[in-house]
This record gives C-alpha cells, sequence and structure tokens, in this order.
C-alpha cells in the first residue's frame, strides 16, 4: 500500500468524523451528563391532579382577601 492511499483512507476516516461530529459530541461532555441528570430527575416526578373546584375557590378567597385603595381616598 502506498502512502497515497493511506493518506486518501486518512483523509475519507477525518471527513466521516468531521459530518458526524455534532452527533458525536452530543452523546459526550458536560452537556449530555447535565441531560442525562435531568432526565433522571424528570422521571421520578409525578403530576398531581387537584380539584378543579378547590383551586377556584382558592383563588378567589385570595382575591377577596386583597387589600384594596378607594379611587376617592387616593386622590
Amino acid at each position: 500500500m502506498s502512502w497515497l492511499y493511506i493518506a486518501l483512507l486518512a483523509l475519507a476516516v477525518a471527513v466521516v468524523i468531521g459530518a458526524e461530529w455534532p452527533r458525536i459530541g452530543a452523546g459526550l461532555g458536560g452537556d449530555a451528563r447535565r441531560r442525562r441528570e435531568r432526565a433522571k430527575q424528570k422521571s421520578s416526578l409525578r403530576v398531581v391532579r387537584d380539584d378543579v373546584d378547590d383551586f377556584a375557590a382558592s383563588v378567589e378567597r385570595d382575591l377577596a382577601n386583597l387589600p384594596t385603595i378607594d379611587e376617592t381616598e387616593h386622590r
């Protein structure tokens, strides 16, 4: 095998690695580790279903307890 074939083979390997680098790099490094840790944390989360009427009553109660200013007193 001559040096020209070896150089062409090395160039072809470099081109393939260069073209696939975004996909390869996504699975390696700190960003990938953070994504895996976040996915693990999210897998343990659960949706809490609450009664909608309780929520509406809570909002109405909170709105009723808000302090108000009379427009005539402000001026």
